[in-house]
């Protein structure tokens, strides 16, 4: 590890929001105008970097399904060399950075070595894909309360959680789960919630946003129709159905299958 006499070593955890440029905070970009050197995730919109001077360096250590740049141990080793080398590491991280994005685990592995940290929220792509798309994420006399679960755990299996949340009336928002849908669906099914209605949001807040909407019976057909693929995030709950869309494209399917019996 090299070291420099005048160097203050610190980390910022900066949450770059859900991919549109805008949506990261004012202190975020702050951090970013500061930076002596960037870390970048997957999920992050490469734009933001027009917030970055020129000369400091940049480190994509993503992880996408199946191609991780770097594992978990080596990011954190690198998070400590880069402070001690460079001075001011920016982490910046797709959404919000202690929603099942590891932020706390670089975090934590920083504090070992008396690095000064700073963590800078962002919006989560559980929240705000929703949102932007025209559906709450609760809503007086309907839905109470929301789980925002990770759709496929560290041991690559679905999550518990969602046969618990899938018995209770909240919204229910499942990240890293496109993959697993068909058993997501199974699970709602065992708890006779085939009507329920299930909203799936690619590329949220981006230009090249795409939606499929329907209900659990339905939406493996339509994703599989629509093309829908990964970063998506699962919504599901009667909430949906506010989706100024929700009711024309039910019908549109429900003629479709008509056509499709004659």
């Amino acid at each position: 590890m090299k070291t420099t006499t005048n160097i203050h070593p610190k980390l910022s955890i900066v949450g770059a929001g859900p991919g549109d440029v805008d949506l990261i905070t004012v202190k975020g970009m702050q951090a970013l105008a500061s930076a002596d050197i960037v870390l970048y995730d997957a999920l992050v919109n490469v734009e933001l970097f027009k917030y970055v001077p020129l000369h400091v360096k940049r480190i994509f250590v993503g992880k996408r399904k199946g191609n991780h740049a770097y594992t978990q141990e080596q990011i954190n080793s690198l998070i400590v060399d880069s402070a001690f080398t460079y001075g001011h590491v920016v982490r910046l991280k797709g959404g919000d950075p202690f929603v099942f994005g590891r932020g706390y685990e670089e975090y934590a592995h920083a504090h070992l070595f008396n690095i000064e940290t700073e963590i800078i929220p962002g919006v989560s792509s559980s929240i705000a894909v929703p949102e932007l798309q025209g559906i709450p994420i609760t809503l007086r006399g309907v839905s109470e309360s929301f789980w925002v679960i990770t759709g496929t755990t560290s041991s690559g299996k679905l999550s518990g959680d969602i046969k618990l949340a899938a018995q209770s009336n909240a919204s229910v928002i499942i990240l890293m789960g496109l993959s697993k849908l068909q058993e997501i669906c199974e699970v709602y099914k065992s708890f006779q919630k085939n009507d329920l209605p299930i909203a799936i949001i690619q590329n949220g807040s981006l230009e090249e946003e795409r939606i499929a909407l329907g209900t659990i019976d339905s939406i493996i057909a339509t994703v599989e129709e629509e093309g829908i693929s990964s970063p998506s995030v699962i919504m599901i709950g009667e909430v949906v159905k506010q989706h100024p869309l929700f009711s024309a494209a039910l019908l549109n399917k429900e003629r479709a299958l008509e056509i499709n019996k004659h």
